[in-house]
């Protein structure tokens, strides 16, 4: 009886110990499933990394960004050249907050993921497994976008070698079924500051010659080939957004008309004429019953021919 007893509690003790061993140890390399979805995220959990389908992916067309025509057309020509396997270039895009860069990346992969197109999402915390995911991928007949959303780096993050070494720089050669598309609110993804301007040489004839710290901080931004900038909408431009999203919606040419200031005043209380501010207010707009066919009972148009309020239309 007592042995049995001594052979319980061994066994209990063993039991535990692996359940904490299991917590401890990297996980087993999980399969990837290729065919569960077109995007994917890279996950860590312990010493090891997968990716992980994303089950909805965000269904946005090339037609419902506007106002950003030029950008459009060159990011869509790049990803076009890689899709059919011709040279493109890694990309990042910066500029004004709410302007389309994450939305018009998104865009792409619905139009091109028929054409094999895939888009894998890594965090900034993750870029050090850049090279594990490069190695992954290699061989596999599909193309794919390295996608880093709001992309920026404080000084000494280690993402920040790694993400130089993929892009250009590593001895090995960078693979040709992968580009690495970027976000950013900061063109050289770095912090500047005044200091970095005291190494800066001038000559007697005027020539400028930018210091060590300088061209440490722009040398990560150059190694993408393309660089598209975003900038704020003006007021016909942020119109112009919120009469596409309120179609969109489904929302009739009167309704249309009637939402004309209050998204005025819906920019002016968030203090920006951003894509993502007139999307908001066309889904706030939209949600109050002012959707094509209904009675509008609760919110009467104004008619489009009464005055604005004064100073609305020049906000």
């Amino acid at each position: 009886m007592a042995e049995s007893l001594d052979l319980q509690r061994l066994l209990q003790r063993a039991h535990d110990l692996i359940d904490r061993l299991e917590h401890v140890l990297p996980a087993g390399a999980t399969a990837t499933d290729w065919n569960a979805s077109i995007a994917f995220r890279w996950r860590r959990k312990g010493g090891s990394g997968w990716l992980q389908p994303v089950r909805q992916v965000a269904a946005i067309g090339l037609d419902d960004l506007q106002e950003v025509d030029g950008q459009k057309e060159r990011l869509v020509r790049n990803t076009e050249q890689f899709v059919q396997g011709r040279p493109a270039n890694n990309v990042l895009l910066t500029g004004a907050r709410g302007t389309g860069k994450s939305s018009l990346i998104r865009a792409c992969l619905q139009a091109y993921a028929a054409q094999g197109l895939r888009l894998i999402e890594v965090d900034k915390a993750d870029l050090t497994d850049l090279p594990d995911i490069a190695d992954l991928l290699a061989g596999r007949p599909e193309r794919f976008i390295i996608f880093c959303d709001d992309l920026s780096f404080d000084e000494g993050e280690s993402g920040y070698k790694a993400l130089k070494s993929v892009l250009d720089g590593s001895v090995a050669a960078a693979a040709e079924n992968l580009l690495v598309y970027a976000t950013s609110n900061r063109r050289h993804l770095l912090p500047e500051y005044k200091k970095d301007n005291l190494t800066v040489k001038h000559t007697d004839d005027g020539e400028i010659h930018p210091g060590e710290v300088i061209e440490e901080k722009i040398s990560l931004s150059e190694r993408f080939g393309l660089w598209l900038s975003f900038y704020p909408f003006s007021q016909e431009e942020y119109l112009t957004i919120v009469a596409q999203w309120l179609q969109h919606f489904g929302c009739d040419e009167a309704a249309i008309a009637a939402a004309r200031q209050p998204s005025l005043v819906w920019a002016l209380e968030r203090g920006s004429r951003s894509g993502r501010v007139a999307w908001q207010f066309a889904r706030d707009w939209a949600g109050q019953d002012h959707a094509k066919g209904s009675s509008m009972r609760d919110t009467p148009s104004p008619s489009t021919d009464a005055p604005a309020p004064d100073g609305l239309d020049r906000v």
